[in-house]
């Protein structure tokens, strides 16, 4: 995107910001600067805190009727800038622009929409009295200022994930999205200033020093988080000094176990897609697929194939593309280093390799013939990369799938209605798919278990978790 255009998103959102430091802003896809953004100092931390504070009560007054109508309005604006929301997230993340829209733009903006319903269904146990002389009612507050920071991986997506549920129960917000992507999320914070007080929502840029000023500072009352385990647990710490609500969605390790009476064509298909869809920076991304050992040959020269067809990686674009470039040099090196330390009983099936001489883009990449212990299995590597397990019972299955720290989403592929029950019942993760992998609704809830983090986005459990409850009794004497 031109300068002049990027620069009066910065400007428009970031009016009063005092910090001298800056950042360039380096296009994943070309390696090139195409712009700067300032860093926020501890001046426009404090700033930010102190307008979402004075917001609060106005914003809380409001009744849900007129949340649910500025919510609205917020993604009709959206819904009437899709293309340029688009241009933004292409232009930070590499993301191929063709599909951009209808992949991500339009579920943000049915999230939205969600969340201004939700805003009008705020519910608690039926006034009475549970003891003589006395009535009680429960009443479902906001919790109050809200601090947030978002990934780098799907900007505006986790940012509308965060705000939207946080406004619509009436609290406000400082919002720090990843200092390398912020362009989207500028922009909505302009349309969000248009239809709510000022204050209701603010947004700070900066690194991982900026991101633990904003978690440790003394005003909000909460603090949400998508981001790694690591950075989980920095906040999860943080936060217990001053007994801050914490809301962590971190990483995931997501396996996809087909049986053998499972159709293969459609498993393929799905995981595929699923493995590779964002260059694989995504922490439900089928990671991990665990097969039965009668149809482990067959199902990784199907993956194999279809991979080479239906998975090819290039610049934003360009067509017939389905993923862009990893986010980064960093990203990069850290998916070259787990294929470089891959054990010598794995073979790399397709990939394996840097795509290209420019920009950050990595080849989709299966490896097979992985045992349990192996790092590839066991961490995430949050790229392009799909290993292979194969497996000879239900319960080993099982354990292979349950048998690492993560426990963020999983699937299942199989005909036998019996065992897809049993085994949504004894996964250990916080979504399981069946015959399916990745597909996601707002009405439904996202969030795992174990070092995934806990509490939940989407749904009306997100909206719950950005509540509080107080119960009220009165004498009737």
């Amino acid at each position: 995107m031109a300068t002049t255009t990027l620069q009066n998103h910065i400007s428009g959102s970031l009016r009063n910001a005092h910090g001298t430091g800056t950042l360039d802003l380096i296009d994943p896809a070309t390696e090139e600067v195409y712009g700067r953004i300032p860093l926020s100092d501890a001046h426009d931390l404090d700033a930010a805190y102190a307008a979402a504070a004075s917001a609060f009560p106005i914003w809380r007054e409001r009744t849900p009727a007129e949340r649910q109508l500025a919510l609205f309005r917020i993604a009709d604006a959206m819904a009437s800038r899709a293309e340029e929301f688009a241009d933004l997230e292409s232009q930070d993340t590499g993301k191929p622009r063709a599909t951009l829209v209808a992949d991500e733009i339009e579920q943000s903006i049915d999230q939205l929409r969600f969340f201004a319903g939700a805003a009008r269904s705020l519910e608690g146990r039926a006034a009475g009295e549970y003891a003589a002389g006395h009535t009680s009612y429960v009443r479902r507050e906001p919790i109050g200022v809200i601090g947030q920071v978002t990934p780098w991986n799907y900007p505006l997506n986790m940012a509308v994930w965060k705000i939207a549920p946080a406004l619509a129960a009436g609290n406000t917000v400082v919002l720090k999205p990843a200092e390398s992507t912020p362009l989207s999320t500028l922009l909505l914070a302009e349309i969000v200033a248009e239809h709510t007080p000022a204050g209701t929502l603010n947004v700070v840029l900066g690194g991982r020093e900026t991101g633990a000023a904003l978690v440790a500072h003394p005003v909000p009352q909460m603090v949400a988080i998508t981001g790694s385990v690591r950075a989980g647990m920095a906040v999860a710490a943080s936060a217990a000094s001053d007994l801050k609500r914490v809301h962590l969605e971190l990483g995931g390790k997501a396996p996809a176990i087909v049986f053998d009476d499972a159709s293969i064509e459609k498993a393929v298909e799905a995981i595929v897609t699923a493995a590779f869809f964002n260059a694989g920076q995504d922490c439900t991304a089928a990671t991990r697929v665990i097969a039965h050992s009668s149809v482990h040959d067959e199902l990784v020269r199907a993956l194999v194939a279809r991979t080479k067809t239906h998975a090819r990686t290039g610049a934003p674009h360009e067509d017939g593309v389905l993923f862009g470039p990893l986010s980064s040099a960093a990203q990069l090196a850290q998916v070259q280093g787990f294929i470089d330390r891959l054990p010598a009983h794995a073979t790399i099936e397709t990939g394996g390799r840097r795509h290209g001489e420019t920009g950050y883009f990595f080849e989709p990449t299966i490896v097979s013939g992985m045992r349990q212990d192996d790092e590839a299995v066991q961490n995430e590597v949050f790229g392009p990369v799909l290993t292979v397990q194969a497996f000879d019972t239900d319960d080993e299955a099982l354990a292979m799938a349950n048998g690492v720290r993560y426990a963020l989403a999983a699937s299942i592929f199989t005909r036998d209605h019996g065992r897809a029950m049993r085994f949504t019942r004894d996964l250990d993760f916080g979504c399981v798919w069946v015959n399916t992998h990745i597909p996601f609704v707002s009405d439904m809830p996202h969030g795992g278990f174990k070092h995934s983090g806990y509490g939940k986005d989407l749904s009306q459990y997100g909206f719950d978790d950005y509540t509080r409850i107080k119960h009220v009794m009165t004498a009737l004497d």
